[in-house]
């Protein structure tokens, strides 16, 4: 019962030759033989989401069931939803219950999705590896000793070894992106504004985006088709209308392409990795696509500006996590300062603490000039000069990381080296593009790559109708 894509499911549910019953039943019985070795899930809705799938399947009798029947999700420990708890990995959310369901999420269950549990991600999305999490480290589907890539890796390993079709996580610098190419399966990045983040923790609210994990293209496609659009609880979401983008028909064109070669050549990269992409290219263009090699001067400050904006806002989003209101409070204080001290730094793991202080003193007076508004600037720069190239190419080509997936307790001792893990996300971040990792293949110890794939803003139909091409003709 490992299907493919939504579509496969919902045959399957039409002609009765499965019920939503058994489509949950199965998630559950792989998610409770894996997942106390793996660690995806934090939380599992085993009786809510049987019980759920019941009023489903009456409703696929009567003819009347939404757009997603029969899809079981799960949802990253970011995502509040109502009536459940939601932690986003810290400890400094003890027992918080939600109050409110993220219209992402609400748009799902609309159309008759289950949710059947929130997943183990790094604290606050603060993370390439998903060994920053306050409930454990989350495991490699395809070797445990490996880690899945971060923030969203335990949304991702679900999605790979099936304990759900999708999952719906959140890429801020490639947090949904980095970990699908480390498991082998499909991440999608909007353009910023295309889903409402009202409802999603706030890590980098400049940068945050909700994100697909998924086992194809297609599946990405129509879940943002369905949670995409203005939403009056938030006003940076975009007023641009969705299109069908499932029901539109795919374009049979040759498209422009640009890679930049400083990447190629970049420290550090796999040569299984550079191997991939130059195999990509010389294929695609054996197919009547025109790629051309485009410089990009900017490689080495993506990371740089990427850090300080973000860590300046998580600085000004996490200040509400004070122990007071809601969540945890250390019980060893004397006085209310100390209940603010102890409270931070004790329910805060040590990656969310590092980036609140590098995020103050890049705010501070005496240094806001030199660091934040520099980083902004440079920001606009890294955005006007992708737009440029974009204006003249469809899309612009990558591998989604460096490397393949890495061993686990490997680069937690080295900030930087673990930081290094986004260098060739975080350039989508920062220009609020669209982009999507797509499975491109094993290394030599049969771990998977991921190719990334950029386009202009709200051109997510093209970058679909190509991917769909690659995915088709590539690397299956």
């Amino acid at each position: 019962m490992n299907y493919k894509s939504y579509q496969e499911i919902r045959a399957d549910l039409e002609s009765r030759r499965i019920t939503v019953s058994q489509i949950v039943s199965h998630h559950l019985s792989i998610i409770n033989d894996q997942n106390d070795r793996l660690n995806a899930f934090l939380e599992v809705f085993e009786q809510e989401s049987l019980k759920q799938a019941l009023l489903i399947d009456d409703k696929l009798r009567q003819g009347n069931a939404g757009r997603l029947a029969g899809l079981v999700l799960g949802i990253k420990d970011l995502f509040c939803f109502k009536d459940h708890v939601v932690t986003c990995s810290s400890k400094i959310l003890e027992g918080f219950v939600s109050q409110i369901t993220a219209t992402a999420v609400q748009r799902l269950i609309d159309e008759d999705a289950i949710i059947i549990g929130r997943q183990n991600c790094d604290e606050f999305a603060m993370g390439s590896s998903n060994e920053n999490s306050a409930f454990g480290v989350v495991k490699n589907g395809a070797n445990s000793k490996k880690v899945p890539g971060g923030s969203s890796g335990g949304s991702a390993v679900a999605v790979q070894t099936n304990m759900c079709q999708i999952s719906l996580g959140s890429d801020t610098g490639g947090s949904v992106r980095q970990p699908a190419a480390f498991c082998g399966i499909v991440g999608f990045k909007p353009t910023y504004s295309r889903i409402s983040r009202y409802g999603l923790t706030a890590y980098s609210s400049s940068f945050d985006c909700v994100g697909i994990l998924s086992k194809s293209v297609s599946d990405a496609e129509l879940i943002l088709e369905i949670i995409g659009g203005l939403d009056q609880n938030d006003s940076t979401s975009s007023t641009l209308e969705i299109p069908h983008f499932s029901l539109l028909p795919r374009e049979q064109k040759k498209y422009k392409l640009a890679y930049f070669p400083e990447i190629i050549q970049s420290e550090g990269i796999d040569s299984s990795i550079v191997q991939m992409l130059n195999s990509t290219i010389d294929q695609l263009k054996d197919e009547g696509h025109t790629i051309e090699e485009v410089s990009f001067p900017y490689l080495e400050y993506l990371l740089p500006t990427y850090y300080i904006l973000t860590s300046a806002e998580a600085s000004a989003n996490l200040s509400r996590f004070d122990g007071v209101r809601y969540g945890y409070r250390d019980q060893n204080i004397s006085d209310l300062e100390s209940m603010y001290k102890k409270s931070r730094t004790n329910g805060f793991g040590s990656e969310v603490l590092r980036r609140i202080m590098l995020g103050t003193f890049v705010l501070s007076s005496s240094y806001h000039d030199a660091f934040y508004t520099k980083a902004q600037k440079v920001r606009r720069r890294i955005k006007d000069y992708t737009e440029d190239v974009l204006s003249r190419y469809d899309f612009i080509v990558s591998p989604t990381t460096a490397t393949v997936a890495f061993n686990i307790d490997t680069k937690t001792k080295d900030p930087i080296q673990m930081y290094l893990s986004d260098l060739f996300t975080v350039q989508a971040s920062v220009a609020g593009i669209p982009a999507i990792s797509i499975p491109a293949g094993l290394d030599a110890n049969g771990m998977p790559m991921g190719l990334q794939i950029m386009s202009g803003k709200f051109e997510e139909q093209k970058l679909f109708n190509f991917c769909k091409e690659i995915e088709q003709n590539h690397f299956v």
